[in-house]
């Protein structure tokens, strides 16, 4: 049965429409009844309550609550309150409602559709077009479920100095957020990975497919995704792969009274192929597992074989016989510099995978080993392909960075 009811007066249903006048214009949500919706002053003004439940409305009422629901959950929770509501949503255009709430909670479905689309039968740049289908639904849903997080991690790391200025996002830049990470996780699909190793980066026709997809967007769209990199950087420099200095820092945060010295590696020692225990379908973005509010009825991103220890079980900052903070360092300047390089190669979804799950160093080394070859030595090309389009249009790239990381373009703007 349905829990939920509807006071409906019969005045707005036509049959009383010169009781509106009798209406006292005080009155408030405080002469509502909390036990049932009927309005404690009905008797007085002369308005007739009748109750009707609403599995008992007529269809296309159903429909339009339906389509104002503005997130998938809600909408696949209503259709479970009663059979009626059930029947109702999957005889008529179940898909067509379901794709118009993701466009709402995780739009703008278009860029989602060229990254789940994108292959290497055509080039990247070119605009793709698919029908909305489940499976394809399911996959758009993995995808805002991610980026719905960065939403959350991003106002952290965006006023990380100003903190005292730090605010929730709009909904235009929650837009423009969601909308940066799939562009980019568009970019990585198309060129990191193994069909373009370390010799072909720099081959001119190689650059100009790279740029042919930035010049899809504008110079302020570009800004928007450079200003996620900044972030995705960051999260990169101090959570995954942090520094022998920012192991150093932090060791010494955690135990100002220590005298012990750390033994930091200065080598980047990957493990070999017979002892590694991860593969890259652990790791793979569309993994079943159960997740958040929607898991019975989608699947996410991410297996749980791998995440049944989570990060917050574990601490690189561990001093004990068995563990040296120090190992968990990976390296200082240069070395440091390139071992960046490479993960930026990593899309979204990885790096907040490995922000949650791989937070020893060794972890992370698996996952890189379990990548493939081409991966290791091959830094990220977004921001040489960010400076070529910039210089093709004219524009300077220092003032441009400048003006991201001074908030005069991207995500945010002052």
């Amino acid at each position: 049965m349905a829990s939920f009811w509807l006071a409906s007066p019969k005045w707005l249903q036509g049959d009383c429409s010169s009781n509106m006048s009798t209406l006292h214009p005080t009155l408030s949500l405080a002469s509502i009844s909390p036990n049932g919706g009927n309005l404690s002053l009905a008797s007085a003004y002369g308005v007739d309550i009748s109750i009707m439940r609403i599995d008992q409305l007529a269809a296309e009422l159903l429909l339009h609550v339906f389509r104002s629901c503005d997130s998938v959950a809600d909408v696949l929770n209503l259709s479970v309150i009663c059979r009626r509501l059930h029947r109702v949503l999957n005889s008529t255009s179940k898909l067509h409602i379901l794709a118009r709430a993701a466009e709402t909670e995780f739009g703008p479905l278009e860029d989602i559709i060229q990254v789940l689309t994108q292959n290497e039968s055509q080039p990247a740049h070119i605009i793709r077009h698919a029908p909305i289908s489940d499976p394809l639904l399911k996959q758009v849903i993995q995808l805002g479920v991610v980026a719905r997080k960065w939403e959350t991690i991003y106002p952290f790391k965006k006023w990380k100095i100003d903190f005292e200025n730090r605010r929730s996002l709009t909904n235009d830049e929650r837009l423009r957020l969601r909308r940066a990470v799939y562009r980019l996780w568009l970019y990585h699909r198309a060129f990191h990975s193994s069909v373009y190793d370390r010799h072909s980066r720099c081959l001119r026709h190689v650059v100009l497919e790279r740029a042919q997809l930035l010049h899809n967007w504008s110079t302020q769209e570009l800004a928007e995704i450079e200003d996620l990199r900044l972030v995705m950087g960051d999260i990169v420099q101090n959570y995954i792969c942090p520094s022998n200095g920012t192991i150093q820092r932090k060791f010494r945060k955690r135990y100002p009274d220590s005298s012990q010295q750390l033994s930091f590696n200065i080598h980047l020692n990957y493990p070999s192929p017979s002892t590694t225990s991860l593969s890259s379908h652990d790791h793979s973005l569309f993994q079943m597992g159960p997740e958040a509010s929607i898991q019975q009825y989608f699947h996410t991103a991410h297996s749980r074989n791998y995440a049944e220890s989570p990060a917050k079980f574990r601490s690189r900052f561990r001093n004990d016989l068995s563990h040296d903070p120090g190992y968990e360092g990976w390296g200082d300047e240069i070395p440091h510099y390139y071992i960046m390089q490479d993960m930026l190669k990593l899309d979204p979804g990885q790096i907040l995978w490995l922000r949650d799950h791989a937070l020893l160093k060794e972890q992370v080394e698996e996952f890189v080993w379990s990548l493939g070859e081409w991966f290791r030595n091959n830094g990220e090309t977004f921001g040489d392909t960010l400076d070529y389009v910039m210089n093709e249009r004219g524009l300077e790239v220092g003032e441009f960075r400048s003006a991201v990381a001074g908030r005069d373009m991207g995500i945010v703007l002052d």
